[in-house]
C-alpha cells in the first residue's frame, strides 16, 4: 500500500558510515516537513555505530541487514519502500531538502521521465593537485555531463524502480541505472545539486578508478553498457579543442586511466579483485 501524504522514499546504503552520514542527513532533513520524506538507512554489514547515529535523526528509519553489499541494501530499500518516487542516495554525499524537492518534481511532471539525478558539485577541498586534474578531465566526458552516475543520487518514478530492480546485481550499480533508461527517460535536474566529496590523493583515485573499471568491464560483458558510454580519444580532443588549457592536464588522466586499467587486469587475473573503498572523501 502507498503511503499517502509523503512527496517520496528516500534510501541511503550505508556500510560503517557513522563518520559520514550526519553531512547527508542534516541538510537533507533540515527544511523537511513532519512526515514529507519517508528516509530509510540501510545498514549493510555495519561493524560501527551507523545504526545508532542514523537513529538520532528525529524520523529516520533504521534497516539493519547482515550482507556488506551496497546491491543488497538498494534491494531492501526498495522491497520496504510503500511511497513513490524512490530516491537511492549515497551515504558519503551530500543533499539538501530543496534538491530532493526539486528530483521530485522532475518525476511527478508529465513529460515521460523515469530517472533522474541532480546536478554534481565536486568539493575539492583538499583534494591533491593530480587528483583534481584528473577530476578536471573527467566531468568534461559526455557521458560524465549527461549520464546519472558519479552523483551519489539517483531518484526513479515508480515504473523506473521496476525497471532496475529487474536487472541482475552489477558492482557498477549507477551506471547499470543510468544505462537501463533511453536518453528521453532520464534527465538532470537543474535544480537540484548534491555535493560530493572525491578521492584527495592518487592512490585513492587510483583505488576508485579500479573499481570503475571493473564494473564498467562487467557491464560490457553482459551488454548493458553502449558504446556511448565509452570515452573516445575523439572525446578528449573536442575538450582540448574548447579548452586549452586542459591541454595540461590531458597526460594526468590518461596516466590514471592506464595504471588503473593495468591494476585492474592484474587484480582480476590473480583473483584478487574486490570492493577497494576509498577513505580519503569520508573525512569530515
Amino acid at each position: 500500500m502507498v503511503r499517502q501524504g509523503t512527496a517520496c522514499t528516500v534510501v541511503i546504503p550505508a556500510h560503517d558510515e557513522e563518520v559520514a552520514l550526519p553531512r547527508l542527513l542534516r541538510p537533507l532533513l533540515e527544511d523537511a516537513h513532519p512526515g514529507e520524506f519517508r528516509v530509510l538507512v540501510v545498514c549493510n554489514g555495519c561493524t560501527d555505530g551507523t545504526a545508532e547515529v542514523a537513529a538520532t535523526f528525529a524520523g529516520v528509519e533504521v534497516l539493519s541487514i547482515p550482507t556488506a553489499s551496497k546491491y543488497a541494501a538498494i534491494e531492501a530499500g526498495g522491497a520496504a519502500t510503500d511511497a513513490f518516487p524512490i530516491v537511492f542516495v549515497d551515504a558519503d554525499v551530500a543533499l539538501d531538502t530543496t534538491a530532493l524537492r526539486a528530483l521530485v518534481a522532475t518525476l511527478r511532471d508529465d513529460g515521460g521521465i523515469l530517472a533522474t539525478a541532480p546536478r554534481r558539485r565536486l568539493d575539492r577541498a583538499g583534494v591533491s593537485m593530480p587528483a583534481k586534474w584528473y577530476y578536471d578531465v573527467w566531468e568534461r566526458l559526455p557521458q560524465v555531463r549527461t549520464g546519472l552516475f558519479g552523483r551519489g543520487v539517483i531518484a526513479l518514478s515508480e515504473p523506473g524502480w521496476a525497471r532496475v530492480s529487474a536487472l541482475p546485481r552489477y558492482t557498477a550499480d549507477d551506471a547499470a541505472f543510468s544505462d537501463a533508461f533511453r536518453p528521453e527517460e532520464r534527465t538532470i535536474t537543474l535544480g537540484a545539486e548534491s555535493r560530493v566529496w572525491p578521492a584527495r590523493t592518487w592512490t585513492s583515485l587510483l583505488k576508485r578508478r579500479i573499481r570503475a573499471i571493473g564494473g564498467m568491464r562487467e557491464l560490457r560483458a553482459a551488454g548493458r553498457s553502449p558504446e556511448s558510454s565509452a570515452t573516445h580519444p575523439r572525446d578528449l580532443a573536442a575538450i582540448v579543442v574548447r579548452e586549452p588549457r586542459m591541454l595540461l592536464r590531458m597526460p594526468v588522466f590518461l596516466l590514471m586511466t592506464v595504471a588503473a586499467r593495468s591494476a585492474e587486469r592484474r587484480a582480476r587475473r590473480s583473483g584478487r579483485s574486490g570492493w577497494l573503498r576509498d577513505e580519503t572523501s569520508r573525512v569530515v
